[in-house]
């Protein structure tokens, strides 16, 4: 939710901020803006909408000179969107301008007390109420910006990434992170900022990331000071070289980030496993996990805490742990976890999810599970990522980035590193057989084909989209490890299409959403050979007695299934644990076809944010 970008060095900062916004439409935005410093003056523009829009607006409104600039993508919290809410925000002086994502939560009192001192404020945004604050404390204790900062945020309440600048001191910006985050990209007496690294990685693979709590004044000439905003001590930043490049934040010929990423899983789940996974030697070597394996040995269960995507792919690894490892998972929504005083014993394994590795309420989960001393064990896809670093020992999925708001390569690399790590405990625990592990080894190593085979259902996958992208409403039922796919396959579809649509187990179809269905929905039925594949078929035929329209994701050569359904879409045949690697992606492509013959953003749904960084 909401970017940050920022320049100050030896070369125009106008195109490199305002490249570094569009880099970052993916975490979700509903305004932008850049305040550029010329040399005498900070020149600033701001408007709703998207960033070609302000790009439009900065043609008549401002010159692009200088080489200072920061610039802001706004996801709404305080205030609606508009042009006078968006950032940047000036302070009354009009000396400092601030960008800022996050949440401060006592601004209203703060506010209050500012009035009373009388400054004025023109937003409804906390934001405004801080870049004053900033201004507040620097003119009563007479001190720099930095230590002005620090003092404003030690009153304050909530979470924040921001980037500050005063005209008076134009060498140097101010940026501090709780909660939301915030990369520094170090260059040559050039620097750059970001809330990731998408936005200067064509200048440096050099980063550093603050961590909670930490602060940093970055100047041209004097490098970067990092200091605890607690107590102002000094920090020795960790200089990180990234590992992404510019080819993979691009779209490479592809109509949207979407579609290149859900043709990318073959190589992601592949990259997932490189390394880990040794078939001829019938092992995993996995070191999170081998570091740590008593841990995951003595659990007396495993906990995983997750939201959207990542937590359909947490509930097929609740399957796929307690079919392989025999050990008892639990699945959560993080935000549910966080606040309702959950039961954690010591000897709990806590396994985090998330893509980003920012999403604010799965840190706060962590944090809650470690005060209650279960060990913790993050599973991410951002190098040096919060949850990456707030972990005990994790695994990486080695997705590459994902641009594209809704999670498609995320999904299965995720659900990948969870086969990893329960096949590890299983062979560990001696609760699988060598042979039917080497096996299990063998089918992993096989399934980026399948999902290649499996994506050349793409053109008749298009006509299926075809006639049902003016529906109002979906149904999507799996049963077993095909349940979670369900729902994410309903999830996909109101992400980026808008249309309304559900995810159940096959099963409760009669206990309540069977009274929904006529000849007018659609109804998505995960119905392969594996499983319990004659209770599904059941269950289509309750649906086509009451003139539902039947979509079957089959096994390769069904024939009872395809007597049945209007139209099916057929994958490759795998083991049943596996098939959701394979299942998940005509979902994937059926709502992606029908996102974009609706005239849909796909790549930027309404309302939606990559990286969910506040409450």
């Amino acid at each position: 939710m909401c970017g940050i970008v920022g320049y100050i060095g030896h070369r125009e900062a106008y195109p490199i901020v305002l490249k570094g916004l569009k880099r970052l439409e993916y975490r979700g935005y509903d305004s932008a803006g850049i305040a550029l410093y010329d040399g005498d003056e900070m020149k600033l523009s701001k408007t709703k909408g998207k960033v070609v829009d302000l790009e439009k607006r900065l043609e008549s409104e401002i010159t692009t000179n200088g080489t200072v600039g920061i610039g802001h993508t706004r996801w709404a919290t305080h205030g609606v969107p508009n042009d006078v809410n968006s950032h940047p925000h000036y302070s009354n002086s009009g000396n400092l301008v601030i960008i800022h994502n996050g949440i401060i939560e006592n601004y209203e009192p703060l506010r209050q007390e500012l009035i009373n001192r009388g400054y004025s404020f023109t937003s409804e945004t906390d934001t405004e109420v801080l870049v004053n604050l900033i201004e507040d404390v620097k003119t009563k204790e007479n001190v720099k910006l930095g230590k002005a900062v620090q003092i404003a945020l030690n009153q304050t309440v909530g979470a924040y990434a921001i980037a500050v600048f005063d005209k008076n001191k134009p060498d140097e910006i101010v940026v501090a992170r709780l909660g939301s985050p915030l990369a520094i990209g170090v260059g040559e007496e050039e620097f750059f900022i970001a809330s990731d690294a998408s936005p200067f990685i064509e200048y440096t693979n050099n980063a550093i990331y603050l961590e909670d709590g930490e602060m940093a004044v970055v100047r041209k000439k004097k490098g970067v000071k990092v200091r605890k905003i607690q107590d102002d001590s000094l920090v020795d930043p960790y200089v990180q070289e990234l590992k992404m490049n510019l080819e993979q934040i691009e779209k490479g010929g592809y109509d949207h980030f979407m579609l290149k990423e859900i043709y990318e899983q073959p190589n992601a789940i592949k990259d997932t496993y490189r390394g880990r996974m040794r078939v001829e030697e019938g092992i995993i070597k996995m070191a999170g996990i081998d570091d740590h394996i008593d841990k995951f040995l003595n659990a007396r269960r495993i906990l995983i805490i997750a939201c959207g995507t990542s937590w359909h792919a947490g509930l097929v690894g609740e399957y796929i742990f307690e079919d392989l490892a025999r050990i008892p998972v639990e699945v959560e929504y993080a935000s549910e976890f966080r606040y309702r005083n959950p039961v954690i014993y010591e000897d709990d394994v806590v396994i985090a999810i998330s893509q980003s590795g920012e999403t604010a309420d799965t840190m706060a989960a962590i944090k809650l599970a470690k005060e209650r001393g279960a060990f913790v064990f993050g599973i991410c896809n951002v190098v040096g990522s919060s949850i990456s670093r707030e972990t005990h020992a994790g695994a990486y999925t080695h997705a590459g980035p994902e641009i594209g708001v809704a999670s498609t390569k995320a999904f299965t690399t995720q659900i990948t590193v969870l086969t990893l790590i329960a096949l590890q405990m299983a062979k560990k625990k001696g609760v699988i057989s060598t042979s039917d592990f080497f096996m299990h080894l063998q089918e992993l190593e096989r399934i980026p084909e399948k999902v290649e085979k499996a994506l050349e259902a793409s053109d008749h996958i298009k006509e299926v989209a075809e006639i049902y992208k003016e529906a109002s409403n979906c149904l999507y039922l799996g049963r077993g490890f095909n349940f979670p796919v369900a729902l994410e396959g309903a999830l996909k579809l109101k992400e980026i299409s808008y249309i309304h649509a559900e995810g159940y187990p096959a099963a409760e179809m009669k206990h309540g959403p069977i009274a929904l269905i006529d000849e007018q929905m659609p109804v998505i039925v995960i119905a392969t050979k594996k499983g319990h594949y004659e209770k599904v078929v059941s269950n289509i035929q309750e649906i086509k007695s009451r003139k539902g329209k039947i979509i079957g994701i089959v096994t390769e050569g069904d024939v009872t299934v395809k007597n049945l359904a209007d139209h099916v879409i057929e994958i490759p045949e795998t083991m049943e644990s596996m098939t959701p690697l394979l299942t998940t992606i005509p979902l994937q492509l059926l709502s992606y076809y029908i996102a974009v013959m609706l005239g849909k953003n796909v790549d930027q749904p309404r309302n939606l944010a990559k990286s969910v960084t506040v409450e």
